[in-house]
């Protein structure tokens, strides 16, 4: 009992039903429902609690540099309450921090409380209703999530079905049922009622009906064995969450996060340093009193942190990532989660699906056989890779694609044939409608078109116009459904008054009776059933044993490439049946013949051997170039497909993954053979040698195991997947990539990325354009954390020499956070290096700033410092051709100005509208408006030179000049643009404590801040030194290396 319960698909219906107490008949009584409810709870998937609203915006203030400008916000905030003479100015400041800390907790919750939908997907593909069976009587629509374990239930075609279900009746000779959810393959599942093996994987288990799946065949009775979360979609779900709880943040995620806690030490260290600096000045008699030269201080080291702070590396990062997911768009690629565009750019291995990424998901005739002669076989290749009807047969033309032999193959695979393909104007393409084989059948007929048959340009005509004319010529009158035990379908057709318009050579044979037998099947199983072999030129002889050995042999040999292979015959000699008709039906003496499946494989012998059809799922053009592509890239590609060993291999060969004569004994597995093996082998032979490697015949929990074993090896994987068996698997991997057309939505919404053409060569376009936008957001953030640099150096050269602070924190703010936004958002569009593809991916554990590169930009950053306390301090003591009336003093006085009180013949005049004749030491605060404006704007104007050093890491401007990004010179406009608003105009001026500036003001800030031009171009010239010599070095070791095996 308890192992048929374990293992229904390892059991007998009887036991089936004799483990849950159960009968076909009967079904359950209503005391065995509540028992069996109790025992096992509703069909439904668990719902999980939502994220209180609480938390999300807490979880938004839990980051290092969140909380450092929070606490610099809520200091600000206090001390704006000791200023005496700002007023309401003295709040802009904390005012303006706080309202960042809104903006970004407010995009935080916005998106996370929109981000996983991907369980409530889930939930929508279980079944609504289900026709069931409760004491003996039959409940039409009773909602599925009262069903339990041990409830009989009737399916029909259409159907949704509503729980983990073993077949107990087959009510039609056939039923089959879409799994392509569960396993991502997209042929149908033929449905019986017989025992498998109790170790069977779940394309293996045809006796069992899965929930969330669709019955596209045939109507079957079947027993509840599993419902809500016990079912193959409730397991899903379990892997889904587990998934999400693995969840890690993006490699460039992960290196903002290291470096949010490294400037938090830093910044720390710095402002302390700064403050204790200047413990002396806090008994100066300018501030009035200790406690006040205490907080005065204290500004000045708020103001540092703010100046460390790159307020806007986050807006301008979530900036550069949503121009670069408009530009996958283009390329069909549509990105759902904005990181996971910068992880593109580390790929290192992309795990696939085979069916519809690698391939067409579009069965297609690709080779057929007939017979020459009498010991001669003749093959053709067919042209097309998918459903539209275009596409030449190799070496068919003229007299041959007019033979009889030709066009009896023709009418078999147009007649026994309940597939229809059709054109959708809309998307462009054709679709079938029906089995995926017998589409391809259908298209087969079109590429060898009739004689008598014109082809047209009307696409929608183009796919059925041969088909029609086959269709009008003969009328079905019976069908003989395929069954398992003789592997083939018939078809019972008359000729029509239309059969004479036929060309001469496809119409029936003047013989007595017309109607005749047509029949696809299994070669093994039909080639048994003929007697008679038809030649090219139209006429029968007997099959010979080495004639049904050479047709057996080209069969072997068309499989292993491999092909699904298919033969036709027809029967034109029925006998009793020669004169039967749809129309006489029951009253025909043969009827009851037809409706006794057990008969169809007598009525389908004596046949004629008509030829062979090749079908293959055929790979896509593109993407050979691509998976070359890949592996110039350094990016591994490992196909994980539910198809068989020797198709995976096959299609693995063809497109590249392997290549031809490759021994492929380490690099190709199953399923089952792989996950038998100890972890420490698995390991192994995943990452040996790098490398591709096919998994086939594989298992939903087996594609999330091999990512996370991917993962656990320091790999950063991208996942393809289309079914829901893919979602735990999207979910785990670093990059889920779902597909667009033939996508489930529960796949969908657990990807990070949405390819809208299902094409595996959009994927490489997608980690191509990754590493593009990668490479300009390091130049973006260099350019950001660089300019922060400068500011640091700016208040630290302040502090120590004493001077009065020449930048105030609301002008540091405004710079981070507004002049310098459009030249870093600018960089964005810097253009691609053109061997971006050349080069192997980056580690996820590369530094963003390396040693060298900090070097450079703390170089830069003294030189900013100097700069902008230089022409503060140039104010002060040497420009007396400002022609504003301003007095000029000595060092000493400038760096002991706190000293000012104590001075008894310091009489500065005054200037500018600001009166010093009652308080001269005024000239060292609100005097200073005009030094202060000038500091600040050879700060602006240095960051927005500093953005054309950004344009790369190495090269010089005059290799890359500034003309080729021009966007970036738009975006250096609009920050002088924002510069000169708020000088020029009065109100904003007096916000920001500056004034304007004359045309000799803008000379001098131009003197100060052009040698940061030639600063930068004299290291880039030193890094392109040192990467000459790695690289020579790097050679070197290669040519070794080489050398040596």
């Amino acid at each position: 009992m308890a192992a048929a319960e374990e293992k229904p698909h390892a059991a007998t219906v009887a036991a089936c039903l004799a483990a849950y107490g159960s009968a076909l008949e009967r079904g359950l009584s209503d005391a065995q429902v509540i028992e069996s409810r109790a025992k096992h709870g509703p069909n439904e998937l668990d719902k999980e609690e939502p994220t209180p609203f609480w938390k999300l915006v807490l979880a938004q203030f839990d980051d290092m540099l969140v909380k450092i400008l929070l606490g610099a916000a809520m200091i600000s905030f206090v001390l704006a309450f000791f200023e005496e003479h700002e007023g309401l100015t003295a709040f802009v400041e904390p005012f303006v921090i706080l309202l960042i800390l809104v903006i970004n907790a407010a995009v935080g919750v916005w998106q996370e409380s929109n981000a996983e939908s991907a369980l409530d997907a889930l939930k929508e593909l279980q079944s609504s209703t289900a026709t069931v069976v409760r004491n003996g009587a039959l409940v039409p629509a009773l909602p599925a999530s009262e069903l339990v374990p041990g409830d009989v239930v009737h399916v029909r075609v259409g159907d949704k079905v509503p729980a983990d279900c073993r077949v107990l009746l087959l009510k039609t000779t056939t039923v089959r049922t879409d799994e392509g959810s569960l396993t991502g393959e997209s042929a149908t599942v033929q449905k019986v009622t017989d025992p498998v093996s109790p170790d069977a994987r779940i394309q293996a288990k045809i006796n069992m009906a899965f929930a969330g799946t669709t019955v596209s065949n045939g109507t079957f009775v079947a027993l509840v064995v599993a419902t809500g979360m016990r079912t193959e979609i409730g397991k899903i779900q379990k892997d889904v969450q587990a998934a999400a709880e693995d969840e890690e943040k993006t490699p460039l995620g992960q290196k903002l996060d290291a470096f949010g806690e490294m400037l938090t030490k830093v910044i720390t260290l710095i402002c302390l340093l700064v403050w204790v600096m200047n413990f002396r000045q806090f008994f100066d008699p300018v501030h009035g009193s200790i406690f006040k030269g205490c907080i005065y201080y204290m500004k000045i080291a708020v103001a540092l942190g703010v100046a460390a702070i790159p307020e806007g590396l986050p807006a301008v990062i979530t900036l550069c990532l949503s121009l670069g997911t408009r530009r996958m768009v283009a390329k069909n690629a549509i990105v759902r989660k904005l990181p996971s565009v910068e992880t593109l750019g580390c790929c290192t291995v992309i795990c696939s699906d085979k069916t519809g990424t690698l391939t067409t998901n579009q069965m297609t005739a690709v080779a057929f056989v007939h017979a020459s002669g009498e010991s001669d076989l003749a093959e053709y290749a067919v042209e097309g890779v998918s459903y539209r009807p275009e596409g030449a047969v190799v070496g068919l033309s003229g007299a041959a694609a007019a033979a009889k032999g030709v066009l009896a193959l023709s009418k078999v695979c147009s007649l026994c044939n309940e597939a229809q393909i059709v054109y959708n104007a809309t998307s462009d393409k054709y679709e079938r409608i029906g089995e995926p084989t017998e589409a391809a059948l259908k298209v087969l007929v079109e590429k060898l078109g009739l004689p008598t048959v014109a082809r047209t340009q009307d696409k929608a005509a183009a796919s059925v116009v041969c088909n029609r004319a086959w269709g009008v010529a003969y009328k079905l009158e019976a069908l003989l459904e395929f069954s398992r035990d003789r592997k083939s379908m018939g078809v019972l057709v008359s000729p029509s008054a239309a059969a004479g318009a036929l060309p001469t050579a496809a119409q029936p044979p003047a013989r007595a009776g017309g109607t005749q037998l047509l029949v696809k099947g299994a070669p093994e199983s039909v080639l048994e059933r003929c007697t008679l072999l038809r030649l090219v030129d139209g006429s029968d002889v007997p099959i010979t044993p080495a004639s049904r050995a050479r047709i057996l042999a080209k069969f072997n040999e068309m499989a292993r490439r491999p092909l699904r292979v298919l033969a036709m015959a027809c029967k034109e000699e029925l006998g009793d049946l020669s004169d039967y008709t749809a129309d006489k039906g029951a009253a025909h003496p043969m009827h009851k013949a037809l409706a006794d499946a057990s008969r169809f494989a007598q009525i389908e012998s004596g046949l004629t051997f008509v030829g062979l059809v090749g079908i293959k799922d055929p790979a896509r053009a593109e993407v050979k170039g691509a998976i070359e592509k890949c592996y110039e890239a350094g990016v591994r590609v490992i196909m994980i497909t539910g198809d068989t060993k020797d198709t995976a291999e096959a299609i693995a060969k063809e497109i590249g993954i392997f290549q031809p004569g490759e021994d492929t004994k380490d690099k190709s597995f199953t399923g089952a053979d792989f996950f038998a093996r100890p972890l420490d082998e698995r390991k192994r032979l995943l990452m040996a040698g790098g490398g591709s490697r096919v998994f086939s015949r594989t298992e939903p929990r087996d594609k999330q195991e091999l990512v996370r074993m991917l993962r656990q090896e320091g790999e950063v994987p991208a996942m393809t997947g289309d079914g829901v068996n893919d979602a735990p698997a999207l979910k785990q991997a670093a990059i889920g990539i779902a597909m667009g057309i033939s996508g489930t939505e529960v796949a969908k919404e657990a990807s990070d990325m949405i390819l809208a053409d299902d094409n595996f060569a959009t994927i490489v376009a997608a980690v191509e354009e990754g590493r593009a936008i990668y490479s300009n957001m390091k130049a973006f953030i260099r350019y950001l954390i660089s300019s922060n640099i400068g500011e640091v150096m700016s208040i630290f050269m302040t502090a120590l020499l004493g001077i009065p602070e020449g930048l105030i924190p609301v002008q540091l703010l405004w710079v981070n956070l507004v002049t310098d936004g459009p030249p870093a958002t600018a960089l964005g569009f810097n253009p691609a290096d053109k061997d971006i593809m050349r080069k192997p991916p980056r580690s996820k554990d590369d530094e963003l700033i390396t040693p060298w590169v900090f070097f450079r930009y703390m170089v830069v950053g003294i030189y900013v410092g100097f700069a902008t306390v230089g022409i503060f301090v140039y104010w002060y003591l040497f420009y007396d051709w400002a022609n504003d009336g301003h007095t000029l003093v000595t060092f000493d006085q400038l760096s002991h100005w706190g000293q000012c009180p104590t001075w008894t013949d310091f009489k500065p005049a005054s200037f500018g509208g600001v009166d010093l004749s009652a308080k001269p030491c005024a000239y060292f605060t609100e005097g200073k408006a005009t030094a202060s404006t000038l500091s600040l704007s050879v700060l602006v104007t240095i960051e927005m030179l500093n953005a054309l050093n950004a344009l790369s890491e190495d090269g010089s401007l005059l290799q890359m000049p500034p003309w080729c990004n021009p966007w970036l010179l738009v975006a250096m406009a609009v920050s002088f643009g924002l510069h000169f608003i708020i000088m020029y105009v009065p109100f904003l001026a007096r916000v920001f404590s500056i004034v304007p500036l004359t045309a000799g003001d803008w000379a001098l800030v131009l003197a100060f801040s052009a040698p940061v031009i030639v600063i930068d171009e004299l290291l880039k010239c030193v890094g392109r030194m040192r990467n000459a010599a790695e690289r020579k070095v790097r050679l070197g070791v290669d040519a070794a290396s080489k050398k040596a095996q």
